[in-house]
């Protein structure tokens, strides 16, 4: 059984709780491979369309254990293991990053350094009102992960991306919400039931489809015009032999909510 996160399915959502409130859910080596498998678990359970990412207690995630990973007796371990991984980023990144469903991100409270970078490996993020926003790599003589060195500067821009990053500065939810890195903030008691309803309305769509939408987007990053368009015309021409393609188009025109099947 997992000791640090919770993972719960409900309504096809797969709802993912950071759970080390004692220590603002700082990540040691045992719950980065327990996040690992979460996300693992998520992406290969058919029954799961979005998923919700979390954390108990007053914060999100307060970013790597300092003690543990940085200057404890994981620290070996820990620098071995990211020489392994190269060229790739960390198991943990890759597994979210690899999650092909749409991934929420409910920011409950502090999100700093790799906590500011899980955060950023969602598709979208909701803030409450308490929570706050550090790259605080560089206060630890470190660099940031793919969260800071290649989603950040597509969400909130090259300039404010080298802002945050230099100076290790912690922006609050108002200030995230000005700048794009959250779609919108909340009060803290409404967070959960926001992201949960807007995870709901997605999971509501046809899945094979919303796969292939978040592939897409993916791509729009790093390819170029003629390579979105080969995907664009390749995934059509699958979906629309999809059983959810015709569902969608009958239920428009007999004026009735569709039913998605996943096939």
């Amino acid at each position: 059984m997992p000791e640090f996160i919770d993972y719960t399915v409900e309504d096809h959502v797969g709802v993912i709780t950071l759970n080390r409130p004692e220590t603002m859910n700082a990540l040691n080596r045992q719950m980065y491979v327990e996040l690992e498998q979460a996300f693992r678990d998520a992406h290969r359970d058919p029954d799961v369309r979005c998923v919700v990412l979390t954390g108990n207690g007053r914060a999100f995630c307060s970013g790597d254990d300092v003690r543990q990973i940085m200057l404890g007796e994981q620290r070996d371990e820990t620098v071995a293991r990211l020489r392994d991984a190269k060229p790739k980023p960390t198991p943990a990144a890759t597994a979210v990053l690899d999650c092909d469903k749409p991934v929420i991100c409910a920011v409950n409270g502090a999100a700093v350094g790799w906590g500011m970078d899980l955060a950023l490996f969602a598709d979208i993020r909701i803030a409450s009102e308490s929570a706050k926003f550090g790259e605080l790599f560089i206060k630890r003589g470190l660099v940031a992960d793919l969260g800071g060195l290649w989603r950040l500067p597509r969400v909130v821009g090259p300039s404010k991306a080298a802002e945050l990053l230099f100076t290790g500065d912690i922006i609050p939810a108002q200030e995230a919400e000005r700048i794009g890195l959250v779609s919108r903030v909340v009060p803290p008691a409404e967070l959960m039931p926001a992201a949960m309803e807007m995870a709901r309305k997605i999971a509501q769509n046809p899945p094979i489809a919303l796969r292939y939408m978040k592939e897409g987007l993916r791509r729009s990053v790093h390819g170029t015009m003629a390579e979105m368009g080969e995907y664009v015309g390749n995934s059509l021409a699958y979906l629309f032999t999809t059983e959810d393609h015709k569902e969608g188009a009958l239920s428009f025109v007999e004026r009735r909510e569709p039913v998605f099947k996943g096939r």
